[in-house]
């Protein structure tokens, strides 16, 4: 008698795994890369939005792949566009400064 099982099991095993691993996490990070994307290739000039660093401000300037967004009355920081990680609701920024 043969105990050994079949030898397709550990190709079984090992498929799984790997569908198990691209629907836990290659396919949400890929879905999170191409919102990021999208949302940067939509960004405008008066978006308000909050950098990874946590600055909040209104989109002032767009060049190339640099912002320029400003966060108080004639400051204004320049930022990478891979910087901004979210666009706020519009009148965010001035509920928050009341």
């Amino acid at each position: 008698m043969d105990t050994t099982g079949s030898a397709f099991t550990p190709l079984i095993f090992l498929f799984s795994f790997m569908v198990l691993l691209y629907f836990m996490s290659i396919r949400p990070q890929q879905k999170r890369a191409r919102e990021l994307q999208s949302m940067m290739d939509n960004l405008e000039k008066g978006d308000e939005v909050i950098a990874a660093s946590g600055i909040l401000g209104k989109v002032k300037e767009i060049k190339g792949d640099y912002v320029a967004i400003e966060v108080s009355e004639n400051i204004t920081f320049k930022l990478q566009k891979n910087a901004i990680s979210n666009t706020l609701p519009k009148g965010t920024i001035s509920s928050i400064n009341k």
